[in-house]
């Protein structure tokens, strides 16, 4: 296997601010230098297994791959952040929630399961985010959108696929999920969790 193919990818993925599906990889050649999908799959095998050793792992998310550090040096990590992240009030939490777990969900359906109305700004903020977007209308009277999660989502979340998605089995602690599954939650996740634990009330806005 050609060591230089082996840099190429390596470097796009490195310098990738998303996951890099194999053939956003193969874009990258020219048509005369352009691997076969097996030589960049084998390639990317060939790094999964050099990260064994390494403080970071090549994932795949969704259809993509990216490189990420590893779990145990995440406190180390944060020590670099200077400030305190933005915080994502709990009623955008709980409403992405819904579409994730209940997709495709319109409006009415979310705030049936929350008891509550969803108001235009989480949505907008979710949409924005690129976290969440219209899958199509409900063929009923009105034919109100329905939403669903997005690739970004995943990304974001350190997913491969839906079926990740930890069991509603019952209630647990965000970071208990977290440590069960091997994944580092983000940083705006951390700080929700540690206004929680900190006694600050329920956030009610909607």
């Amino acid at each position: 296997m050609s060591n230089e193919l082996k840099n190429i990818v390596e470097a796009v993925l490195m310098v990738s601010e998303t996951p890099l599906s194999v053939a956003k990889i193969l874009a990258v050649f020219d048509d005369k230098s352009a691997p076969t999908t097996e030589q960049v799959n084998a390639v990317l095998d060939e790094l999964q297994e050099e990260c064994a050793e390494r403080a970071i792992d090549l994932k795949k998310i969704g259809k993509g791959y990216r490189f990420q550090t590893k779990l145990k040096y995440a406190d180390r990590i944060r020590k670099l952040q200077a400030s305190r992240p933005p915080k994502l009030p709990r009623a955008l939490l709980e409403t992405l929630a819904i579409i994730a777990y209940r997709q495709p969900v319109s409006r009415g359906d979310i705030e049936d399961i929350r008891g509550v109305s969803v108001s235009t700004e989480i949505m907008q903020r979710l949409i924005e985010r690129e976290w969440v977007n219209q899958v199509g209308v409900r063929d009923t009277p009105g034919r109100p959108a329905i939403f669903g999660t997005t690739p970004a989502f995943l990304a974001y979340f350190n997913l491969e696929s839906l079926s990740e998605l930890p069991l509603l089995m019952e209630q647990r602690e965000l970071g208990v999920i977290a440590r069960e599954f091997d994944t580092p939650l983000p940083l705006e996740l951390l700080a929700v969790l540690d206004d929680k634990q900190d006694g600050d009330a329920p956030d009610t806005k909607t």
